[in-house]
């Protein structure tokens, strides 16, 4: 038979342990979460195609907010083009001056070097310049048409955000099912992961640190301001 003390003595220590342990517990649940940028930035490393894609995914809702002017302008309702000017911004400055000259200055001239897809290239860059060029127009006209409706500058206005969205639909579309997988084919492994570490570092160095969140953070903020950004709204009833 076990001495009862011997006992009294394992549970008194068992509890001073648990006592030990229940703050470190407490105050683990009690840990603030990790907002959603880091969660999914914690030891994460982007490859060249993905960061390419998920930049893609900003330029979609930058489309969708083209999309619901183009519904105003269509029927004639007053917007405020401030919300239009600061989404052409972000086209130019972060989609042309910085993604498009990624593809531009690492994509395009291995895929003709390597004579793979260059017929696809060829067209994926003149509509570069296209693209910029309706860019311009839209900002320009935004401006002007903002709470106004003067006849030839709002259908101006909405032919270059038609054409805008008919164009980089398919564009965005072909790059990432076609272009962006092929491009591990004409690099090495090492060659790869060396320049999703160099995207990352022009991101930074235009942008600052985590700049494509910053950018994610800007466009939620254009989205709420339209009544956009809740995600359910797009659900079919």
């Amino acid at each position: 038979m076990k001495d009862p003390m011997h006992r009294r003595t394992f549970l008194q220590s068992s509890l001073l342990g648990a006592g030990c342990l229940l703050p470190g517990i407490i105050a683990a649940q009690q840990k603030p979460a990790q907002n959603e940028h880091e969660e999914q930035n914690e030891g994460e490393e982007i490859s060249p195609a993905e960061d390419l894609m998920r930049e893609h995914g900003l330029l979609n809702r930058i489309l969708l907010i083209y999309d619901h002017h183009l519904h105003l302008l269509s029927a004639k309702k007053p917007f405020d083009g401030s919300i239009l000017v600061s989404s052409a911004d972000i086209i130019r400055h972060f989609v042309e001056e910085y993604h498009e000259k990624l593809e531009e200055d690492y994509l395009f001239p291995r895929f003709r070097k390597a004579k793979k897809l260059v017929s696809l290239v060829e067209t994926l860059q003149i509509q570069h310049k296209a693209g910029r060029e309706l860019t311009a127009k839209i900002r320009e006209l935004a401006g002007a048409a903002s709470l106004k409706y003067v006849s030839a500058d709002t259908d101006r206005l909405a032919d270059a955000l038609r054409a805008f969205l008919h164009m980089y639909r398919p564009h965005e579309a072909r790059e990432d099912t076609v272009l962006f997988p092929a491009f591990r084919s004409i690099v090495s492994k090492h060659e790869y992961a060396a320049l999703g570490e160099d995207f990352e570092k022009k991101e930074d160095q235009l942008f600052g640190e985590e700049g494509f969140f910053k950018m994610v953070d800007q466009v939620a903020g254009l989205e709420k301001r339209l009544g956009l950004y809740d995600l359910a709204q797009f659900t079919p009833k």
